[in-house]
């Protein structure tokens, strides 16, 4: 879908748009991961292999469940999708606000980031890509085993099956925003609700049943606060702080991958969605200009590939990020291609309200 839009109108409202038609039971909201087939863990490792115990007797392990261990230790334990949906949700009635239009697109947008941040899919490697702009060019599915979470899933099998499209055109069709009725099965159904039970089945909601008049509804409000809590901090962190400190906790571990570039992910994607206010209400006023602004900056800066080449830009706030990110992005050579999907969706949020 065509977009001329330069840029985000800004919008105050809190909250995120009703899943009134997002209600019908789920079997369950996460899956198993299967033997990875050609991706990053070679298929000839051994099913099983041997360790001496302390009493002289064998153990036997499955060396691939080292393997996927090692790699959910560098993932954080909610993904960009679930974080946005818990900045939108209230807190105790447990539902999203009735009059946001925008966190179905956003959260499309948030399932390519993650799977770019994954591993999962990358840019096409072909330099005549450069004549395009970002969120045109062509992805590619680079690692085909499941991540564990359903949603990454679905959209990581709709892709490899799929011919290579462009960021933005995935994005419109798992929205449903398209007039291809032959892609119309690439839109995906219920994420929010499916998201919400994933959030219920990892202990941060819980489930409940409201009566909106005529109809009972599903809601979920927070059981553990200490999730939400640390998502705001991150982002006043990332939004107020002269230098930027983002401090390991037990859902955002000091050993995981691009830590810098996933919260800026976050916060702009927070912005897309129309949640990021819920996020800032305890500042006063002024400081919540100074953090809408700081906003428009960062995704002046990261919606471009290589980031950081925007000049002008103030030294205020956050003046150590572009050192941070710049070196999560050396220490991280070989997945350039990714990390170019993920500066595509954040060209693609810049202009998210002429999208919809």
């Amino acid at each position: 879908m065509a977009s001329t839009g330069s840029g985000l109108t800004r919008r105050r409202g809190g909250g995120a748009a009703a899943a009134t038609a997002e209600n019908e039971e789920l079997s369950g909201s996460r899956v198993g991961s299967p033997a990875p087939k050609g991706g990053a863990y070679d298929d000839r490792t051994p099913e099983t292999a041997y360790d001496s115990g302390e009493n002289g007797h064998k153990i036997a392990y499955d060396p691939r469940d080292i393997n996927e261990n090692v790699e959910r230790s560098k993932q954080p334990k909610l993904t960009l999708m679930e974080e946005i949906l818990l900045l939108g949700l209230k807190d105790k009635q447990g539902y999203l606000s009735f009059w946001n239009d925008n966190i179905s697109y956003a959260l499309r947008g948030c399932i390519v980031i993650e799977l770019a941040f994954r591993g999962r899919i990358s840019m096409q490697k072909d330099s005549s890509r450069r004549r395009f702009p970002l969120a045109d060019r062509l992805i590619e599915v680079i690692d085909d085993s499941l991540t564990g979470e359903v949603l990454l899933d679905e959209a990581l099998k709709m892709m490899k099956s799929s011919e290579p499209m462009s960021v933005s055109s995935w994005v419109d069709l798992m929205s449903g925003e398209t007039w291809n009725l032959m892609k119309i099965g690439y839109q995906l159904k219920q994420v929010r609700e499916r998201l919400a039970k994933g959030l219920v089945d990892k202990g941060i909601l819980r489930t409940e049943k409201r009566n909106f008049l005529l109809f009972d509804m599903a809601t979920h409000p927070v059981a553990d606060g200490g999730a939400k809590d640390d998502i705001r901090r991150r982002v006043r962190n990332m939004l107020t702080s002269r230098t930027v400190v983002i401090p390991g906790t037990q859902l955002f571990p000091e050993e995981m991958e691009f830590r810098y570039l996933r919260t800026i992910a976050m916060v702009c994607a927070a912005y897309a969605a129309n949640v990021l206010e819920n996020a800032l209400a305890t500042l006063s006023h002024e400081a919540r200009e100074r953090a809408f602004a700081q906003v428009d900056e960062l995704l002046a800066e990261f919606s471009q590939w290589p980031f950081g080449k925007k000049t002008g830009v103030t030294a205020g706030i956050g003046a150590n990020l572009g050192q941070a990110v710049a070196d999560e992005v050396n220490n991280a050579k070989d997945r350039e291609l990714q990390l170019e999907v993920v500066a595509a969706c954040l060209s693609v949020f810049t202009r998210l309200d002429s999208l919809l």
